[in-house]
């Protein structure tokens, strides 16, 4: 994070150091002095009268500052976004950074890679604020990329509204998902290989359990324990449907297909004929740990982004949206420390969005069961260690704390000890819902060891 700005740091532990995506990302030690009080940078919008919607994207101004300094100042676009969350009074939205004339521009915000398009996105049932942030670094110090996030607060036409997390849009780029640019021209060969973005996610539109053969191609296979005619979509993100040729949607699907048939049959885990001459094998085992790390109720079948790099094999990841993680959902096991979240479809068969088969299957493969045993209690020893988790808690809570945010932002939405959708937890106080935080990692990481360990 580039959060923190005229503060120093005493460690007394040695500072984890992890390198990837070509920046340096350090989780400091739970000890921690602070000479000057934090400031969180101050987003500033002004509509100019008019009302945020969802959908299109309104002209404002928007303004960024940390203390004295101005991060950014200019026009964007700026929508609603999100799905269930758009039934909270904090809205979370989309923004596009625009020149002028009201073309969209690049722009370095932040002390993040250039980009036009960011998210503010809005914390609410998540009363801790930042289970996102969370999983997102730890994504980065295992080497997969995610979004770059920083805690801000937010005021719109002078109405405060907030803690927010700025955040990278997840999209096609040599600084987010770096993957080829597929050309509307490349439809043979191996130019029409890749790259591909899709997503096993709620469809597209107005009524998110519609889906059509324009936007999104529906998986041959059924998942497991479907107690209905549910069935597992791809949708479309990269080329976008509207761009994406029939040449290219016959190679991505055919080749999601040829995946699939493999790890259906029999000789699955064959190395000559198996599924593993179509995935990432890597991929797929480090999505898995962070998915059941933090149980997340809505992990494999939404907001699940997998990727094809042209001439590569298919990819899981970046990961997204884990705001009804880590004991954060009531429903489907998601309060439990012990079940496996892969196994979702067992404890409710009859939801709409299910989780294909793929992992029940690669977990009969004892390599694949291997290897994800010696990656886990790899990470166990280092990025995934209780410390290396709780240092990074600690480093959250300093930084809300001691910028006196927490208080405005509950404040302004004056949710403690109030059940917000699906809250499993209910804290009176933010102290409360950080240690239920801490207790259900703890006993999560603890049953993760012992059971991974027997698979």
């Amino acid at each position: 994070m580039h959060l923190i700005r005229n503060i120093t740091y005493v460690f007394t532990v040695v500072t984890l150091i992890v390198s990837c995506d070509n920046e340096t990302f350090e989780s400091p030690s739970s000890s921690i002095d602070i000479d000057d009080v934090i400031e969180l940078p101050q987003v500033f919008i002004n509509t100019n009268g008019q009302e945020i919607v969802d959908e299109p994207k309104i002209l404002a101004d928007m303004t960024i500052t940390t203390g004295e300094t101005v991060n950014f100042v200019g026009k964007i676009g700026i929508e609603i976004r999100g799905s269930s969350s758009q039934f909270f009074p904090k809205k979370q939205f989309g923004i596009e950074t625009r020149d002028d004339t009201g073309e969209d521009i690049d722009v370095a915000i932040l002390e993040f890679p250039e980009e036009e398009d960011w998210i503010l996105n809005a914390p609410y049932s998540d009363k801790t604020l930042f289970r996102n942030v969370l999983i997102y670094d730890l994504s980065r110090d295992i080497g997969r990329y995610a979004s770059r996030v920083e805690f801000v607060e937010l005021t719109i036409n002078d109405l405060y509204n907030g803690i927010y997390v700025f955040m990278e849009k997840l999209k096609r780029d040599e600084n987010r998902i770096d993957i080829n640019k597929l050309k509307e021209d490349e439809n043979s060969g191996e130019d029409v290989t890749g790259g591909y973005i899709l997503k096993i996610d709620k469809a597209d539109g107005a009524n998110e359990t519609i889906y059509t053969d324009f936007n999104a191609f529906a998986s041959n296979f059924t998942p497991n324990g479907a107690d209905g005619d549910q069935k597992i979509y791809f949708n479309y993100d990269y080329p976008k449907a509207e761009k994406i040729t029939l040449e290219q949607r016959t190679y991505i699907s055919t080749y999601i297909n040829d995946f699939e048939t493999a790890l259906y049959d029999g000789n699955f885990a064959d190395m000559e004929e198996g599924y593993a001459n179509y995935i990432d094998v890597n991929s797929f085992i480090e999505f898995f740990i962070l998915n059941e790390l933090a149980n997340n109720v809505d992990g494999y079948r939404l907001s699940t982004w997998l990727t094809k790099e042209k001439n590569e094999k298919l990819k899981m990841g970046p990961i997204w949206d884990f705001n009804l993680a880590f004991g954060n959902a009531n429903y489907c096991g998601g309060e439990n420390t012990n079940v496996w979240a892969y196994k979702f479809n067992d404890r409710c068969p009859n939801d709409f969005w299910l989780i294909p088969f793929w992992w029940e299957k690669l977990m009969e493969d004892p390599a694949f069961v291997m290897q994800l045993k010696d990656r886990w209690f790899e990470l166990r020893s280092g990025q995934l260690s209780n410390n290396a988790i709780q240092d990074k808690i600690d480093f959250y809570e300093t930084i809300l704390q001691s910028s006196l945010s927490i208080d405005r932002n509950f404040n302004r939405w004056p949710i403690l000890s109030t059940y917000i959708w699906p809250n499993n937890f209910i804290g009176n106080t933010y102290e409360e819902e950080l240690r239920y935080l801490r207790e259900f990692i703890e006993t999560r990481v603890t049953w993760l060891d012992i059971n991974i360990a027997d698979l």
